[in-house]
């Protein structure tokens, strides 16, 4: 079993010029991440910068769960608090239906 850990810290600017920097842990297992779906991922959560927090943290795991199978790719994404799991062909087209879901429960929790 191939398991790949980053830790990255990127620098958000917010309104009024004030920065943020979100704690975003990926772990990649049974495959080796390529640099080009770690940069896709910290574009992609750049949609979340007015919901989160500084201090929040965010958890990606990544897996191939049947190597000959379509849809084999499972994403989990946990997110101050929040939870979405999915499962596709690719690891883009789980992360966006995770973060698509993750906006929804952000929205409702923003509402109540």
């Amino acid at each position: 079993m191939c398991k790949k850990s980053c830790t990255f810290a990127q620098n958000f600017l917010q309104t009024l010029k004030t920065d943020t920097i979100m704690n975003v842990t990926i772990n990649a297992v049974n495959f080796e991440m390529a640099d080009k779906l770690e940069q896709f991922i910290e574009k992609k959560m750049n949609r979340f910068e007015r919901h989160l927090n500084a201090d929040d943290k965010v958890e990606i795991r990544m897996s191939v769960v049947k190597p000959q199978t379509n849809n084999n790719k499972e994403v989990k994404i946990k997110i101050a608090g929040l939870f979405a799991e999915k499962t596709a062909d690719t690891f883009e087209e789980g992360i966006d239906a995770c973060l698509s879901a993750m906006e929804s429960q952000l929205e409702k929790r923003k509402n109540n």
